[in-house]
């Protein structure tokens, strides 16, 4: 079939435009993810022991977490912003997803995506992590594998991520504040005590 040569242009420019659009985007990257620097740290590695770090996060995970938030199906905590600009003001990530537009929160997820998780280095009970490694092995790691090291799984990681985080967003799921991604994860968070919650998160912050 021959195509006229007005047609070909028009798919030429189309597809060039789209590459000078995604260039673009790529070359704001830095500016895009400002916000989020401004709290989470240079590369989404955070020295705030109650912020958690999100590079190395998946782009899925990143994503649908970013989403929760515009939609506010996730618990949306009141902090300050910790550096830049607008230092010491209060905001929320429902305040900081509202805007954001689902073509830069795939850049956004793709960014943290590609940076490296850094785990944080925590004081553990080392009686207590042991006893948490036992439970994880025999409960989160079919879905939270090798450790709940991995990004690949898409389920966040939770090795070296923040104690205090993971207290926190565990209370939520427990209070029905959060949903959860899978009705197995439910059966199984709800169905520790106290105690081995407590465990579960000495495990994870004990891990380097």
């Amino acid at each position: 079939m021959k195509m006229n040569k007005s047609y070909v242009s028009l798919v030429s420019a189309a597809l060039l435009g789209l590459s000078f659009v995604a260039g673009a985007s790529a070359a704001d990257i830095d500016k895009l993810a400002g916000s989020c620097v401004n709290c989470h740290g240079k590369d989404g590695a955070s020295a705030e022991i109650d912020v958690p770090n999100i590079g190395g996060l998946s782009a899925e995970y990143f994503s649908g977490a970013m989403n929760a938030y515009k939609s506010k199906t996730r618990p949306c905590v009141e902090t300050k912003i910790r550096s830049g600009d607008k230092k010491g003001t209060k905001t929320d990530m429902c305040q900081v997803a509202k805007d954001i537009g689902e073509a830069d929160v795939k850049l956004l997820a793709k960014h943290f995506s590609e940076k490296k998780f850094v785990r944080t280095a925590q004081k553990f009970d080392a009686a207590l992590a042991k006893k948490g490694q036992g439970i994880h092995d025999k409960q989160c790691e079919k879905c939270h594998s090798e450790g709940a090291t991995l990004a690949s799984d898409d389920a966040g990681i939770l090795a070296g991520q923040k104690m205090g985080y993971l207290k926190e967003q565990t209370e939520f799921f427990l209070a029905g504040k959060r949903p959860y991604a899978e009705k197995k994860m439910k059966e199984k968070l709800e169905g520790l005590d106290k105690a081995g919650i407590e465990a579960l998160v000495q495990y994870y912050g004990s891990i380097k």
